[in-house]
């Protein structure tokens, strides 16, 4: 750690590899939190008063209090990546020497990989298990980004006879980002990736339900060299600090995961401050469609329930909607029954744990009351329904099927939790129909006999990505394929080469000869 970097705490926190004897919470109790935010390289006081309690969702207790960033923070972070950009030290780097320095940082993240996992456990309720693996896929994703450093390929356009045009990709300039609590170092470094790739610098907003992982991230990449000032870090209030960076006239691009309804916002504060262009993904309903000419249920079954019960259902491409062919229907509801009906909801720092609470006490109740008001309007609970009698002072609630639901329930809203509906079709024109009746257009799913009926499927749904025939597994060549949402799932390319470009601007340069 550089000697002029201010930190309470020790400067290193790098955990040995865990073992089947590794205590979570001996380890939690001895973490040393900082929650101040980072920028232009230091951890600085915020210019407020004002806080927030981190509360962990498994106990219901306040786990300490954030400073909250206010406006005035969000434009000293501002400032301080303005004046990294435009000083060259990062922007004007040599491609390979940015690369050498990003693989650097994956490396040091992966160092620190039961710190963050254990910060995410903590704060969001993620098994811990789950998050130290996360950290290990997003450390995966930095250095494709790093490796794509020099892999931009700028165009000549055909010459005149006295001039030369060139199309050329620079960087945007000042990048803000906002991310969501569900993943969320993960989806802190899925922002962070490709924004410094492309030679930008950064002001990241995270969740003030889980900051701390991305204030550690933050020390990390200044410890692997990245300069001060190139990513900065500022906790707060999404209506304060987040309205606050997304209406800020000095950044060049915006970039938020999370709902649809604060998507809608963050259009309106751009356009009514510079105009900035955006990258949106939000929300989503994602189907997962079952022909009748599928096969092996028992293999679907684990599957579906995998799909929308992992992470507790706090996902954005999670299954929420399965739609089954009337002859599998039965037979299917009852294996996906079975699988939700042996989840427990338990400790996240238990290492045996596999689902943790929901993240809040707030999406707690919005799960109990959407899952309420759709029984009082005629849907059927096959299994779940219920709070966790596992965790009663946390936040847990039970895997939950709902069936017989009618058209207008509520549960047709993103609900983001461990809840799936189950609709019923007769042929392929209805399952079409039923899986294209949201407003949403993030993911979908489909199962089939043949990879090539369930291709034909796929490509008359109107999402950003779909899975036929998915398998457990994710091929490592995933990282390298873009999608864009659809609808009010919102726009913007992520991921891939497209979401790389998407952090640049294309330039037009013409030489007189």
């Amino acid at each position: 750690m550089s000697a002029d970097r201010a930190r309470r705490g020790p400067e290193e926190f790098r955990m040995d590899t865990d073992t089947p004897t590794t205590d979570w919470h001996a380890r939690a109790a001895a973490l040393a939190l900082d929650p101040r935010p980072v920028i232009n390289g230091l951890r600085v006081d915020v210019m407020a008063d004002d806080a927030f309690a981190s509360v962990n969702p498994a106990t219901g207790r306040s786990l300490l209090e954030v400073p909250a960033g206010g406006a005035a923070d969000v434009d000293s972070a501002v400032s301080a990546a303005r004046a990294a950009f435009e000083g060259g030290a990062w922007s004007l780097c040599k491609p390979r020497d940015r690369a050498r320095l990003l693989l650097a940082f994956a490396d040091a993240l992966e160092l620190h990989t039961d710190e963050l996992g254990l910060l995410d456990s903590l704060e969001m309720g993620m098994p811990v298990e789950g998050a130290r693996g996360d950290i290990a896929v997003a450390a995966t994703g930095m250095r494709w980004y790093a490796e794509a450093c020099d892999k931009f390929v700028d165009g000549v356009l055909p010459p005149a006879a006295a001039s030369l045009t060139l199309n050329v990709r620079v960087p945007r300039g000042v990048v803000g980002a906002i991310v969501p609590w569900n993943f969320p170092a993960f989806n802190a470094l899925s922002k962070i990736g490709p924004a410094l790739a492309s030679g930008n610098t950064m002001v990241l907003k995270p969740s003030e339900l889980a900051s701390l992982s991305a204030l550690r991230i933050a020390d990390i990449a200044l410890e692997a060299g990245i300069p001060a000032g190139v990513l900065n870090v500022v906790p707060g209030l999404g209506a304060v600090a987040g309205e606050a960076l997304a209406g800020h006239h000095d950044v060049d691009y915006l970039t938020f995961t999370g709902s649809t309804r604060v998507g809608r916002r963050l259009m309106e504060l751009s356009a009514a401050s510079n105009l900035k262009p955006l990258a949106l993904e939000l929300g989503g309903k994602s189907p997962q469609v079952v022909l009748a000419s599928a096969r092996n249920l028992e293999a679907i079954a684990d599957s579906v329930a995998s799909t929308i019960f992992w992470n507790s259902g706090q996902v954005c491409t999670a299954g929420s909607r399965l739609i089954v062919h009337e002859s599998h229907a039965e037979e299917l509801v009852a294996l996906v029954s079975q699988r939700a009906a042996a989840i427990s909801v338990g400790d996240p720092l238990d290492r045996d744990t596999t689902h943790g609470p929901l993240a809040s006490a707030t999406q707690l109740e919005r799960v109990v009351s959407i899952v309420s008001e759709s029984v009082a309007q005629g849907a059927r609970v096959v299994v779940g329904g219920t709070r966790s009698a596992s965790l009663p002072e946390g936040f847990g609630y039970d895997a939950t099927l709902l069936a017989d639901e009618s058209a207008d329930s509520p549960s047709r809203q993103e609900i983001f939790g461990p809840v799936l509906s189950v609709v019923r079709f007769s042929d392929d024109d209805d399952a079409v129909r039923l899986a294209n009746d949201t407003e949403y257009g993030l993911m979908s799913y489909v199962w089939a006999g043949d990879a090539g009926e369930g291709y034909r499927l796929a490509s008359r749904l109107r999402c950003g990505g779909a899975n036929v025939n998915p398998s457990p597994e994710s091929p490592p060549e995933i990282l390298g394929a873009g999608f864009e949402p659809a609808r009010a799932s919102g726009f913007g390319a992520e991921n891939g080469v497209a979401g790389l470009q998407g952090y640049t601007r294309l330039r037009t340069i013409t030489l007189g000869l």
